[in-house]
């Protein structure tokens, strides 16, 4: 026995032609309104925002001459590195360097000590930090006073600080970086703020909030954990730069440099915008090198003239540390492509810095 199949007739070619067009236009509909809703953050919005990462890069870069002498250039710090991390401080530590600081120092747990040293015999390694195993309970009040006693000793022959690269989140181990953060701030040493650094200010603001020496880098993830945390909101693209304004201003004044296609930078009171350059490839520890030449940066800031007196030293510090960072990037992948490295953009800093501002 045959069962009757019903078959649909072909759609006469007019019919197809009008629901091909109204699907084309549908899509196109789709992309203008996200083309719209992300202009505002994704690629910079108003022209007028972007900032001459360049020239501010070559005014606050002191020159080099025969009088200086060691630690001229700045001396920056390193607060990270365990048992799990040692890449990112090095990574830090070392970029620093690259750009043109004269010393710079890593204060990581014992467990990490050998093995940052072991990467460069440049770094100035300080086995300090303890984590919550490794320390008995009655212990913990005594060992924490003798990190903080020891890395008094140094605060103030620091332009820098460079808080969270491999950080970890082992509680103690936090709550000692949180002492060395307040002493930091105390003695108006500038902190930028990076990795498991923003996870500790994210959870205690206290530690950052009215300190406008402070520069917070996050990543997508680690922005929408402040945005949740202090504006008790989700991330709005299509509100970006007034919801950036709003996260400085909530915590009082501090900078940020939110990273992604085009770096936002931030103190609360204007927004400025770095493009250009950059490198599709996301290998971990770009982030490292950011953190390590932003430092760099506003050490230098702090003692230059102001090329603009409306942006802050941490704000031409971000600034400058964005533009040098993309450009060695880029520089980077034109050689790699996709096999690029962190340490090949590293490697990068020397010739951009160089591009940029001549040495000679």
């Amino acid at each position: 026995m045959f069962t009757a199949t019903r078959v649909r007739a072909p759609c006469p070619p007019r019919v197809f032609d009008v629901i091909l067009i109204r699907r084309q236009k549908f899509l196109s509909r789709c992309l203008r309104a996200f083309d719209t809703s992300s202009k505002n953050i994704v690629s910079g919005g108003d022209p007028s925002m972007e900032v001459d990462g360049i020239g501010i890069l070559r005014s606050i870069t002191p020159s080099l001459d025969q009088s200086k002498h060691k630690g001229q250039s700045g001396k920056i710090a390193v607060v990270g590195g365990c048992r799990e991390y040692t890449g990112a401080p090095f990574f830090s530590a070392i970029s620093a360097l690259k750009v043109g600081a004269d010393l710079s120092h890593v204060f990581c747990t014992k467990d990490a000590a050998t093995v940052i040293k072991s990467y460069s015999p440049e770094l100035i390694v300080h086995p300090i930090l303890e984590e919550s195993m490794s320390v008995r309970e009655e212990d913990k009040k005594t060992i924490s006073t003798k990190v903080i006693e020891e890395i008094d000793k140094w605060m103030d022959r620091f332009d820098c600080l460079v808080v969270g690269p491999g950080l970890g989140r082992d509680s103690f181990l936090l709550e000692c970086v949180a002492e060395i953060m307040k002493h930091a701030r105390k003695s108006n040493v500038p902190m930028v703020i990076d990795g498991d650094g923003l996870f500790l200010v994210t959870n205690c603001t206290d530690l950052v909030s009215g300190y406008p020496l402070a520069v917070l880098t996050p990543n997508v993830n680690e922005y929408k954990r402040l945005i949740q945390k202090v504006l008790h909101s989700e991330v709005k693209d299509e509100d970006g730069h007034q919801q950036l304004l709003s996260l400085a201003r909530g915590l009082g004044g501090v900078t940020i440099l939110r990273k992604g296609a085009s770096d936002f930078i931030c103190n609360g009171e204007t927004v400025k915008v770095v493009k250009g350059f950059g490198s599709p490839r996301r290998c971990g520890g770009q982030g490292d090198i950011l953190s390590g030449s932003v430092a760099v940066f506003v050490s230098w800031a702090q003692d230059s003239a102001k090329p603009d007196p409306n942006l802050s030293s941490t704000m031409l510090g971000c600034a400058a540390g964005s533009v040098l960072v993309r450009k060695a990037a880029s520089v980077a992948f034109k050689s790699r492509g996709r096999s690029t490295l962190t340490s090949d953009i590293i490697e990068c800093l020397g010739t951009s810095m160089e591009e940029f501002c001549p040495a000679n």
